[in-house]
This record gives C-alpha cells, structure tokens and sequence, in this order.
C-alpha cells in the first residue's frame, strides 16, 4: 500500500482530523502510530495484537508487557519494532478491557482518546486504529464505531497535531456494521 489514503473511505472529520476507514491488515497502513487492540497486562495475543506482534516482533510485546497492567480505559506507547523500517513511529496499546473484564462503549471511548491523546502528545500527525473491543472484547461493531467517533469527534475539538485517524476493519462485514455509527457519531452536535 502506498499510503493510508489508497483504498480508504472517508467518513468523516473530528476538527482538523480527517477520519478514513481501510479494510485490510493494520500494520500495511503506513502512518505514524498503530494502535494495538490490547487487554491491559500488555500480551499480544491474536487478532490484531497477534498481526502487531508477527509485524514488528516480540520486543514490543515485552516492552508493552513492563509497563502493565494499567487501567482499563488507558493506553501505553511502545516503540515500533520493526514496523519502524516502514516509518511507524509507536504502537499505541489501548486496553479497552481487561484481565476478565469485557469491552463496553465506556472503556472503547475512553481507550481510543487516551491512544490520540498519547499520538498528539508526542506531536504524530498519523494513526491508524482498529476496532478496538470487537473480537475476544465482546463488543459488537455499532456501539465501537459509535464509541470511536464520539472520542475522535471529542478530540478533534481541542488542540492536536492529529491530521489522519485510519480505522483499519479486517472485513467487509464487520465495515458494514462499523461505518454507519462511526459516520453518526462524527457527525453529532459538539457537546455542550
């Protein structure tokens, strides 16, 4: 892929972030940060955290692991391994459950601003997302999209050097279900 632009949908803006959803592989998307689907002990286990691992290799599994647990709702940078040949510059693992403890439209929405709240800190202007808390997290792929534009929409509101949020969705289906509440949310009146 030549950039996160080929292939992707726009949906959407929070402020000056243009949003786009990509169906494919997270750790193709060359951006600046990924964000990795993780509980908050900081193991890559399968799905998305399982692609995370074999693209970039296990030191960011150890490195993400010596910084656990944290709370559900957070996330932690790691570097990126050797997606930093491709010029990623972190992964960033948002722990929208935990040890026991299913996804929820709280944890999805607080996990996803504490990713792009790490991303802007360090003054990254890409990132790539999944959907975070679908698969082994529980949550069905509405409530996420709808849990993710609200916190990039929240975002999006304040200062932030955030211009691309790709949400990467591994298929078709799972877009279709993800895209129409993703687009609503971003869409939504600003909070009071």
């Amino acid at each position: 892929m030549s950039g996160p632009r080929a292939g992707g949908h726009l949906v959407g803006r929070g402020g000056p972030v243009e949003v786009l959803t990509w169906v494919g592989d997270i750790t193709d998307l060359e951006v600046d940060a990924i964000v990795n689907a993780a509980n908050n002990q900081g193991w890559l286990g399968s799905g998305v955290a399982g692609a995370i691992r074999r693209a970039a290799g296990d030191q960011v599994e150890e490195e993400a692991v010596a910084q656990g647990p944290w709370e559900v709702g957070g996330a932690v940078r790691t570097g990126p391994g050797r997606l930093g040949e491709r010029g990623v510059r972190a992964i960033i693992h948002a722990a929208a459950m935990g040890s026991g403890v299913g996804a929820s439209p709280e944890s999805v929405e607080a996990a996803t601003a504490a990713a792009l709240d790490l991303a802007a800190a360090e003054g990254l202007e890409s990132i790539a997302l999944p959907a975070l808390g679908t698969g082994v997290g529980g949550l069905g792929e509405e409530a996420c999209g709808a849990a993710m534009g609200a916190a990039l929409r929240r975002h999006g509101a304040g200062p932030t050097s955030l211009r691309l949020a790709v949400l990467a969705i591994f298929d078709q289906g799972s877009l279709r279900a993800f895209e129409p509440s993703l687009a609503a949310a971003l869409a939504a009146p600003k909070d009071p």
